[in-house]
């Protein structure tokens, strides 16, 4: 552990004495604060991620000629069409990618991710597993699980071991295509290519693996807390907020704001607008006491990836 984060140290080093650049351009602008813990616990969960991914490539993936997408997936194609180890590939081809992470995201970030990547090599290249099972279904299953996990947990400790994601966040931001639509259009040329060079059925089986990775990447990157935005919009504003407080236990947040109606957009009155975060859990808890307080409300709910500060993650939830 200790010469992994001094590895990091050594790169960060060689990068400040490159000519051209600045000391203060390469500052780490989010480990200004950061302890020797939290870096522990950074590449802590780097390592348990690279050992997932490590496990669910050898195991799994790489003896039944399945692929991932993204880069790992093209590193896998390229090593399926080519002498070149996919361990080798897997650095060759996130290293573009990195040095690109080191603007779009910042350097601290570039740092990790190259010695990830070898890390991730090197591991690939010495690691030996059985191969557990020969049916295929299981084999698209928990091969995805496995590498997904590993992706997750790397991006949890403040890295990646696939570049494809800061590839899709550079061309959304050069072209008028969303992060949505780049990884939609990255994927389907991807499994185009897997089904013209290796064959139909390997694509198919290989989107099923896509599938299974993305999700549980997403699991652990984004948690399994889901948080409801509510905003209210009621004549009984007072009551609402007591609901919200007492009933709930939750804080909110008071807009001023004008109630309005009509073709024209006639201005009525003025009117606080009420907004709260709950989680889905509470949801028809909120619904149920707001038709209590005024059935006439107009509520709007929106989804809410996380949050921090305030008391949505302080206090429990109060029962009835």
């Amino acid at each position: 552990m200790i010469a992994v984060i001094f590895i990091q140290q050594i790169l960060f080093y060689i990068y400040r004495r490159m000519p051209g650049v600045k000391l203060s351009a390469v500052k780490w602008k989010d480990q200004e604060d950061e302890t020797w813990w939290a870096g522990i616990r950074n590449w802590l969960l780097i390592l348990l991620g690279i050992g997932s991914a490590t496990f669910g490539l050898k195991a799994f993936l790489l003896p039944h000629r399945l692929v991932d997408g993204g880069v790992m997936g093209m590193s896998m194609l390229s090593a399926a069409l080519t002498p070149l180890p996919v361990s080798l590939l897997i650095v060759l081809l996130n290293l573009p990618f990195i040095f690109l992470s080191a603007t779009l995201v910042n350097r601290p970030f570039a740092m990790r991710s190259v010695v990830a990547a070898i890390l991730l090599a090197l591991a690939i290249s010495l690691a030996e597993f059985p191969s557990f099972t020969k049916d295929i279904w299981l084999v698209t299953v928990f091969g995805g699980f496995f590498v997904g996990g590993g992706i997750g947990l790397v991006i949890r400790g403040g890295a990646s071991i696939d570049g494809t994601e800061i590839l899709a966040l550079y061309l959304s931001r050069r072209s008028s295509l969303s992060l949505g639509d780049v990884h939609i259009l990255l994927n389907v040329l991807f499994f185009g290519l897997v089904a013209w060079f290796i064959g139909l059925e390997t694509a198919l089986y290989s989107i099923l693996t896509y599938f299974t990775t993305a999700r549980t990447t997403d699991f652990l990157t984004e948690g399994v807390e889901e948080y409801i935005g509510v905003t209210i919009v009621t004549q009984k504003h007072e009551e609402m907020i007591q609901m919200i407080i007492d009933q709930l236990g939750r804080g909110v947040t008071i807009y001023d704001g004008k109630l309005g109606h009509g073709k024209r957009g006639q201005i009525i009155q003025k009117t606080d607008i009420l907004y709260t975060v709950i989680t889905r859990l509470e949801l028809y808890r909120l619904q149920e006491q707001v038709e209590r307080v005024d059935p006439d409300a107009f509520v709007v709910y929106n989804n809410v990836r996380d949050t921090r500060g305030g008391k949505i993650k302080k206090r429990p939830l109060k029962r009835r």
